[in-house]
């Protein structure tokens, strides 16, 4: 959702903002959501607040500055100088792969980035379309290899290995390549086993990867093509949705829908249940609609683009489906509107406190739509009893350099836990990997 930015500015710098015709709603109607593990969540009434754009300028990091981590961790610099960092995968040897990509504007969109200047500045250059390996073999945090692994894609994301093979999705396809462990570059041709949809909303370019707990099974998430349906449901078909396939390609189903755009995925350690942090829809108001992690239920419906965060009607639509909001799924937690919730892991190492472990860590990349800057930072979120618990808490910060200018030195997307133990967090403004570990 980040990069849908330069449009709407580029449109208000040439035609001049314009009204819109909302529906009428009650301002001071509120409604409190009890989710099941105890979270309260207030929703107001969609455009309380008026849709704001609220552009971030990344400004970069000065030398020698980091995030911020808790007491009892360390930050350093694991990786610099990327291109646009998107997705960390760890393969089984241990080896971190990085797919790099961005959006690619064109035509009026890319004129428009140029009118906003460094908040736009990330999206001007071609997108690197690679995939580079880097290898910590002595695990002292600092890459021995940093390499190309994979190039000459389409906007990859999500990476996967089983078995002697690796997968790579690209925005417009799953391909599959013949890999042995420890190779550090993929030689042979690969095939496209699956066509996904691709265009549409700038930043649902994304498709990751995950396979279930014996391999089985590989899902893939796509994101929406609109914000909301803009379009009609035609150009949705096989979007907002977490497919299911065989390693092979075939046996294509739909596992969930419903979720806008679930760009972060994994596995609950030991219970082998699907995760989902997913980012919501823009152009309800300051606090609509919140992002939110939840378990994925095979079949489930989440609700995108009748209803939002359970069963509330989103006014916008023409076309009404009371039948599909009746049947939506609250989420598990809300993680706040507007922090695009990109990535999610699970801590599943062995060199954090108790505390940490079982639970999940939210890459939020911080979003436009948002009078006050939201997200911009890596949280954590821990489980009792295999189950969300009742707050989310700040674990990486120091993303924000001033909150009054908007402006900011990085932003995080996807999260990892590597075989040592520490957490990478991927800062695709910064163009660089973090390394939090404990003391």
């Amino acid at each position: 959702m980040e990069a849908r930015f330069i449009y709407i500015a580029l449109i208000g710098t040439i035609l001049s903002a314009c009204s819109q015709n909302k529906p009428k709603t009650d301002p001071t109607k509120k409604d409190v959501v009890q989710t099941p593990e105890k979270q309260e969540v207030t929703l107001p009434a969609p455009f309380e607040t008026k849709s704001v754009q609220s552009y971030c300028k990344v400004i970069g990091w000065p030398n020698g500055k980091t995030p911020v981590a808790p007491a009892g961790f360390s930050v350093s610099l694991f990786a610099d100088s990327l291109k646009n960092p998107r997705n960390i995968y760890i393969a089984p040897n241990g080896d971190i792969l990085v797919s790099e990509a961005n959006t690619e504007l064109k035509g009026i969109k890319k004129l428009g980035a140029k009118i906003i200047g460094a908040a736009g500045s990330q999206y001007l250059g071609k997108s690197a379309n690679q995939i580079t390996l880097l290898r910590d073999a002595n695990g002292d945090g600092v890459p021995e290899v940093k390499t190309t692994f994979l190039d000459k894609l389409n906007q990859p994301y999500g990476m996967l290995i089983i078995g002697n093979s690796f997968y790579v999705a690209n925005t417009d396809g799953l391909w599959k390549y013949d890999y042995k462990s420890g190779q550090t570059k993929i030689e042979g041709p690969g095939k496209m086993i699956l066509s996904l949809p691709a265009g549409g909303y700038n930043n649902h370019w994304t498709r990751n990867l995950h396979s279930n707990a014996n391999g089985a099974k590989i899902y893939i998430s796509v994101g929406s093509g609109t914000n909301v349906a803009d379009h009609g449901m035609e150009v949705e078909k096989r979007r907002a949705d977490i497919l299911e396939i065989n390693p092979d390609g075939s046996g294509e189903r739909i596992y969930a829908s419903g979720l806008r755009n679930p760009a972060g995925i994994d596995l609950q350690p030991g219970t082998g249940v699907l995760y989902a942090v997913v980012n919501e829809r823009d152009e309800l108001g300051d606090e609509l609609v919140p992002d939110y992690l939840t378990s994925v239920n095979d079949g489930g419906f989440y609700g995108w683009p009748w209803a939002y965060f359970g069963q509330h009607e989103d006014p916008r639509l023409k076309v009404k489906r009371p039948d599909m909001v009746k049947k939506t799924i609250t989420p598990d937690f809300a993680l706040g509107a507007h922090t695009a919730s990109l990535g999610i892991a699970f801590y599943d190492g062995k060199k954090f406190p108790a505390k940490y472990n079982g639970g999940t860590f939210i890459g939020q990349h911080g979003s436009w739509n948002r009078s006050l800057l939201s997200g911009y930072k890596v949280t954590f979120l821990p489980f009792v009893n295999n189950k969300p618990g009742a707050k989310m808490e700040d674990f990486l910060t120091g993303f924000i350099a001033n909150d009054a200018k908007k402006e900011v030195y990085g932003r995080p997307v996807g999260v990892t836990v590597a075989k040592d133990g520490s957490l990478l967090v991927a800062d695709d403004a910064g163009n660089k990997i973090w390394r939090v570990a404990a003391k």
